[in-house]
């Protein structure tokens, strides 16, 4: 039997016993189409199915409130612990808590404080200017001058007589050196005091000499010594010990000599002038006095001139035309 004879027969023996195709050509296209929509079903089967969004997010929302209302209760806990109470810290430490206000608590009211008190006033007013100091004296030695030299003269003074008070009473307008003659032997100081705060008629015009650091002698007026038929200014008559030295000593006094004088001046008043022998002085207005000052380098006779100006420069008083005013020396 030829090869092309076998060959039918054995195809249909196999095909007879059950045998799988041989080829894909031999697939039955049903079976094929059948085939893959199993398959397509199949996949679709095991696909996971879709998250379910609602769900978590509702679980979510659940979540944050718990925390949230935890949250809150831990801080109610701790607004509500006294001052120095513990809280946690990082790590599970416990530190001490700093005080904090609380943001809804008002303020606690602070201790009511009384106004300051001022200490008693025990130092005396200063002069209008630095030059009123003379001859090196400071501000300090002047002050203790006058403080010691109201101690020392206290005890001295009569039942009748007004009491000087204290050094805080008074306005300092003039320190200098003492030059000392045969009247008042030796050298010293100087300190013209007037009262800073009282009435015309009650106020205390001081003169203060003080030697060896102690207070050796007051020259003092009270009240108002201007005469009532004066002039605008007026030259204060007891400060001779200024600007002039003992007449014991007169045609011998030591030089060169430093002088001072002093005398109250209206409110119209606003310059004075005040020269004595060849020169003239230095002059200043303080809170209603005037105050001049200089140095004699010889002997002289005449008492210093002096001289008041308004403020439209027009001159108002000339000491040699004062009837009260003595113009030559003792």
């Amino acid at each position: 039997m030829s090869e092309e004879e076998r060959w039918p027969s054995e195809a249909g023996s196999g095909a007879g016993s059950g045998g799988a195709p041989a080829s894909g050509e031999d697939i039955d296209p049903r079976f094929e189409e059948q085939m893959r929509e199993l398959l397509a079903e199949d996949a679709y089967a095991i696909r996971p199915s879709p998250a379910p969004y609602p769900a978590v997010r509702r679980r979510g929302v659940v979540e944050r409130r718990r925390q949230v209302a935890a949250a809150g209760a831990v801080l109610v806990t701790l607004a509500a612990l006294p001052v120095g109470a513990y809280a946690v810290g990082v790590g599970g430490r416990s530190e001490t808590a700093s005080p904090r206000p609380s943001a809804s608590a008002p303020p606690s009211p602070l201790p009511e404080s009384s106004a300051p008190v001022s200490a008693p006033a025990t130092e005396p007013a200063r002069p209008a200017t630095e030059g009123q100091l003379l001859d090196g004296i400071t501000w300090a030695q002047a002050a203790e001058g006058l403080k010691k030299c109201i101690a020392a003269n206290a005890p001295l003074r009569t039942a009748g007589e007004r009491s000087l008070g204290k050094a805080a009473d008074y306005r300092i307008i003039l320190a200098m050196h003492s030059t000392g003659d045969s009247n008042a032997p030796g050298d010293g100081m100087h300190v013209v005091a007037v009262s800073k705060q009282a009435t015309a008629a009650q106020s205390i015009r001081l003169i203060c000499t003080v030697k060896d650091g102690t207070g050796t002698g007051a020259n003092t007026s009270v009240g108002n010594a201007a005469p009532e038929d004066g002039g605008p200014v007026s030259v204060d008559m007891n400060s001779g010990m200024l600007y002039q030295q003992s007449i014991i000593d007169r045609g011998h006094w030591k030089l060169p000599f430093g002088w001072g004088i002093i005398g109250t001046v209206d409110p119209s008043v606003a310059k004075v002038t005040v020269s004595y022998g060849d020169a003239t002085g230095e002059t200043v207005l303080d809170h209603g006095w005037f105050v001049a000052h200089g140095t004699l380098d010889r002997q002289v006779t005449r008492a210093p001139h002096i001289k008041g100006y308004d403020t439209a420069g027009k001159l108002v008083y000339d000491s040699d035309q004062d009837k009260y005013y003595e113009k030559t020396l003792p």
